[in-house]
């Protein structure tokens, strides 16, 4: 859209009041934030023009102005500056990131408590699972006559293992045997497929060796299960019942509903080609997001798998910082899981 330098500044400052304030803005507080030798009257001419042009909006109690859907988009795709972060915050960002060596669940689930308390807007974090994974190999390797290690490993090439120690003995020559039973019977088998092949094989197997081939086959079946698993993990939900416009718990109590729900992750969008994404109001599927923005990013697990991080707030949210801040937090996830290491924290991160 067209607009003069004097339009943008004008609506840049209304925007960004309107974050802070929740407030309608009006043109003495213009006049004040946009430093330029403008009269009271040139700017209510300016905002007059910004209604008409749809970018905003006029509540009927107030004669300043708020921000429309369309100023929001304007903004963020052209007015927004970038906000550069706090050593603080790359700092406590850095703390949740280190907790690298434990599970992936448990850094989603620091991660996305760390953007609530930074943004004060609820939070999620969930992981994208890999659609269809099969057993490309087993290998089962003697370490005692009681022990062996369950090598799997899948078509995407991530390899899995498992000691396992049995209350009797075993010879390499049974080991070998049920290495090639795996091998020619239960590879190339989604997770769908593989526990009825199991359940076939049990109609002709022996007692014991049924029991080997369900022991080794059950650890497979866990292996298929955590790649393809999407967990979300949601933060912060009080922080709605801050914010002015969901004081009133019927306007929340729809959106919190929606957040808290154990139900399908795809619920919550994933960036395909982009790897940060904003939708503002009516630019969300779901109807209980409809009067909210969603800012997400995604990240590179590592195994073929990504990983999504955001925020739900009010359309007035600070775009400027969410970005930054969640921009920052996701690459530095992709580092962390990709090559073990952090990003530097220097203060010429945007």
């Amino acid at each position: 859209m067209d607009l003069t330098e004097r339009k943008r500044r004008i609506l840049r400052a209304i925007i960004e009041s309107y974050i802070q304030s929740a407030e309608p803005v009006g043109s003495k507080a213009i006049a004040q934030a946009i430093g330029m030798e403008v009269s009271s009257a040139t700017i209510r001419n300016e905002m007059a023009d910004l209604e008409s042009m749809g970018l905003l909006e006029k509540p009927h109690t107030s004669a300043g102005r708020i921000p429309s859907v369309q100023g929001y988009r304007l903004y963020v795709n052209e007015l927004m500056e970038e906000h550069k972060l706090s050593l603080q915050e790359t700092e406590r960002i850095n703390q949740a990131l280190r907790l690298k060596m434990q599970e992936l669940d448990r850094v989603l689930d620091q991660a996305g408590r760390v953007v609530s308390q930074l943004t004060n807007y609820p939070a999620f974090a969930l992981s994208s699972g890999m659609e269809r994974v099969t057993i490309r190999r087993f290998d089962l390797l003697m370490v005692e006559r009681n022990a062996f290690i369950i090598v799997v490993m899948t078509d995407s090439n991530i390899v899995r293992n498992r000691l396992i120690r049995l209350p009797s003995d075993l010879t390499e020559a049974q080991l070998q045997l049920l290495n090639t039973l795996l091998n020619t019977t239960f590879t190339g088998l989604t997770l769908e497929e593989i526990t009825p092949e199991l359940m076939r094989v049990a109609q002709h197997a022996a007692g014991d060796s049924y029991g080997l081939i369900s022991l080794v086959v059950s650890f497979a079946i866990e292996v298929l299960e955590s790649l393809e698993r999407r967990t979300v993990h949601t933060s912060g939900l009080a922080h709605l019942l801050e914010l002015p416009e969901y004081r009133s718990l019927d306007r929340a109590q729809p959106l919190l509903s929606y957040l808290s729900e154990d139900t399908d992750p795809a619920r919550f969008p994933i960036p395909k080609d982009d790897p940060m994404k904003i939708l503002i109001g009516p630019e969300n599927v779901a109807d209980a997001l409809k009067d909210t923005s969603v800012v997400v990013a995604s990240y590179d697990i590592g195994d073929g798998m990504r990983g999504v991080i955001g925020v739900v707030g009010p359309t007035r949210m600070d775009y400027a910082k969410i970005t930054a801040r969640l921009s920052y937090l996701a690459e530095g996830l992709s580092r962390l899981f990709g090559r073990g290491e952090l990003p530097d924290g220097r203060d010429d991160h945007k």
